[in-house]
């Protein structure tokens, strides 16, 4: 049997030589041909038109910071679901802090309008 050294060992060597193997068999069978369309900055989609500069929504990406917020808080509410029964008074309130803040979190949100789609 492998001690709990040696098995962290052969699972490194192995992450090694595939994140290596991934390399060098991408190098190997890449494309060797030059073309004017492969070397320039942007390969897909149409040719942008006018300046860069231009003014977007930020209200969208904050709506998907948002989703991404509550969603990861959502995670840590798995461990204790599944513990709950032998979760002691401790446990407890710290979920109902937990709860509290992710609760004054939403409010707030909604307080400044980050969840109105205008």
């Amino acid at each position: 049997m492998l001690s709990v050294g040696g098995a962290i060992f052969i699972f490194l060597v192995v992450g090694i030589i595939f994140g290596i193997g991934g390399i060098v068999t991408a190098f190997l069978i890449q494309p060797r041909r030059k073309n004017s369309v492969k070397e320039e900055t942007y390969e897909c989609g149409p040719p942008t038109q006018g300046t860069a500069w231009v003014r977007f929504k930020v209200q969208y990406f904050v709506y998907a910071l948002l989703f991404v917020t509550f969603d990861v808080a959502t995670i840590y509410l798995y461990p204790w679901a599944v513990r709950f029964s032998g979760a002691g008074m401790f446990e407890f309130l710290a979920m109902v802090l937990f709860f509290a803040i992710v609760v004054l979190g939403l409010a707030y949100a909604w307080k400044e309008g980050a969840l109105e789609w205008k």
